[in-house]
C-alpha cells in the first residue's frame, strides 16, 4: 500500500520524494510521460565524458538546491517588487504552479518538467498530466493551484513512489528541517526558464540558441550554475545539489 498523505496544520501534506531516476521516472510514466523518455543522474556539469553519458537533447532538468542564505537573499530580491502571478491562458509563456500541498515539491517540479519545453509533446493524450495541463491553462494562480490540491490522482500517483529510491522516506520532524528545494529548468519559446512552485511566479533565465538545450554550457550558466557562482561568492561551501535529466530512452 502507498504511503497515505497526512493533513499537517490544516493543510494537505505529501511525503518528500527522492530527486532519484528510480522515482522521477516510473512517476513521469504514470502520469502520462512516453516510455521513449526517461531520467539520467547528471554526474557533472562541466566534465565531457560524464556529460555525454547523457543522450541529447535534454528536455528538461530537475534539480535539488540546498538552502543557503546567499540564495535566499538572492530570492528575496528577486521576488521583491514581484506582485501576484496574474499569467494564464495559452498566452502565458510557461505553465507555472504556486505550491500549495505541503511536501509536493518533488512532484510539482515534475510537473513543471512535463508540461512545458519539448516534454509536453511527449504526453499521452488523456492521460492524468494532459488532462490536468488542459484544466490548468485557463485559470489563475489560485485555480489553478486547486486543480492540484483536489487532484486524488495526482497525489495517489506521488505517493506511490514515496517509498521508492536509496533512502527511506524521512519522518515528519526530518521532512520539516530538510533544506533544499526541487527547481525545474526547462527551455520554452527559445528561452531558459526557471520554475519553483515556491517562488511569485516563472522565472526567465535568458535566451537560448536553436542548438542549445538545458544542459549546455550557456543554459548552465544562467540556471544552476548561477546559484552555485552565488554561494562560492558568499563564501559558501555547500555546492552539494541532485540534478536529473530527461532525455530520449537510450536504444
Amino acid at each position: 500500500m502507498p504511503i497515505p498523505s497526512r493533513i499537517v496544520d490544516g493543510k494537505k501534506t505529501f511525503t518528500m520524494l527522492e530527486n532519484n531516476p528510480s522515482v522521477m521516472t516510473p512517476l513521469a510514466h504514470k502520469l502520462g510521460l512516453s516510455q521513449d523518455f526517461e531520467f539520467y543522474d547528471v554526474y557533472s556539469l562541466t566534465e565531457p565524458s560524464l556529460l555525454s553519458m547523457i543522450p541529447r537533447p535534454v528536455l528538461a532538468l530537475l534539480v535539488i538546491i540546498p538552502w543557503t542564505l546567499a540564495w535566499h537573499e538572492n530570492r528575496v530580491a528577486e521576488d521583491a517588487d514581484k506582485g501576484v502571478y496574474e499569467g494564464k491562458g495559452e498566452e502565458e509563456p510557461v505553465v507555472w504552479f504556486t505550491q500549495t500541498i505541503g511536501h509536493a515539491c518533488g512532484s510539482i517540479g515534475l510537473t513543471h518538467c512535463l508540461m512545458n519545453g519539448p516534454a509536453k509533446e511527449h504526453i499521452s493524450p488523456g492521460s492524468i498530466m494532459a488532462r490536468l495541463r488542459e484544466q490548468a491553462i485557463p485559470l489563475g494562480m489560485a485555480d489553478r493551484a486547486k486543480v492540484l490540491y483536489d487532484s486524488k490522482e495526482f497525489e495517489d500517483e506521488h505517493q506511490s513512489v514515496a517509498d521508492v529510491g536509496d533512502t527511506a522516506p524521512p519522518a515528519t520532524e526530518d521532512e520539516e528541517r530538510s533544506g533544499g528545494h526541487f527547481v525545474a529548468f526547462v527551455k520554452e519559446g527559445g528561452r531558459l526558464w526557471e520554475l519553483e512552485g515556491s517562488r511569485k511566479g516563472p522565472l526567465d533565465r535568458g535566451p537560448l540558441g536553436e542548438d542549445e538545450d538545458v544542459l549546455s554550457e550557456k543554459a548552465i550558466a544562467m540556471g544552476l550554475g548561477r546559484v552555485i557562482e552565488l554561494v562560492k561568492n558568499a563564501g559558501g561551501n555547500d555546492l552539494r545539489f541532485s540534478c536529473i535529466a530527461l532525455a530520449a530512452k537510450e536504444v
